[in-house]
């Protein structure tokens, strides 16, 4: 199975959301084995949604609370993001654990939630330029998938972001992508036995037409979580073409 997945971050207001989505849905079609979602910030989230979910395409919020409901200001819920015509939702990403503290142990719980109420968790990991330098890729990456081994198995994607590859214009070289893909599926064998298989692995960190072809020939690479080639609804439905 393929995946493409566009992550909008904070950007784009509904005018600009519904004119993507209606130049986007004029470029596509669905075919079998590819799978394309979209992930608008809160405030889009049902426009998008009535949008694009009629024409097959997922709709994921960017980020979901443990809990279901409760005094936790400037939050969002699973069930309030299932209301609002979500599929999934992304969790662990990089934005998330760097400005706003997210941890391996509250993204268990995230994740746990997540499937409680029919949410597809999209787990991002990945290491930062420091750690890459230091030689603790792998080491990152086995930590951020431990989670796994207190979860269990459930439907699930994992996103492979190295931090300093994000929006910086720069990405992993093929080697580099090859490597990390390959211990990711390793990991996910070790914690999910039997059920590993079903588990796409994504890669995002500056994701681009240019770029995508290379990496999707690239053993255990599934597709992209694109960030900011996804706000060019051109861009995007290029990346989704190149995924078919």
């Amino acid at each position: 199975m393929r995946c493409v997945v566009a992550n909008w971050k904070m950007n784009l207001n509904s005018d600009e959301a519904r004119a993507f989505c209606e130049d986007l849905l004029g470029r596509f079609t669905p075919k079998s084995g590819t799978e394309v979602g979209i992930a608008p910030p809160y405030t889009l989230l049902r426009l998008v949604s009535d949008l694009v979910r009629p024409k097959g395409l997922k709709v994921f919020g960017q980020n979901g609370h443990a809990e279901a409901k409760g005094a936790f200001t400037g939050e969002i819920s699973m069930p309030q993001l299932l209301d609002a015509g979500c599929s999934g939702v992304i969790l662990g990403h990089s934005e998330r654990r760097q400005f706003f503290g997210e941890t391996d142990a509250a993204l268990a719980k995230k994740i746990k939630a997540a499937w409680q109420w029919n949410l597809l968790p999209l787990l991002c990991i990945g290491e930062t330029l420091a750690q890459r330098d230091a030689g603790q890729t792998l080491e990152v990456l086995r930590q951020q998938l431990f989670i796994l081994s207190e979860t269990g198995p459930g439907p699930l994607w994992v996103a492979y972001e190295p931090v300093w590859a994000i929006g910086t214009g720069r990405r992993a070289e093929a080697a580099q992508v090859r490597e990390a893909h390959a211990f990711i599926r390793s990991e996910l064998n070790r914690h999910l036995a039997g059920t590993d298989h079903q588990v796409p692995i994504l890669y995002g960190g500056s994701v681009t037409p240019e770029s995508f072809p290379e990496l999707l020939g690239i053993p255990e690479v599934a597709g992209g979580l694109v960030g900011g080639a996804s706000l060019d609804p051109r861009k995007f439905a290029e990346l989704v073409k190149q995924a078919y």
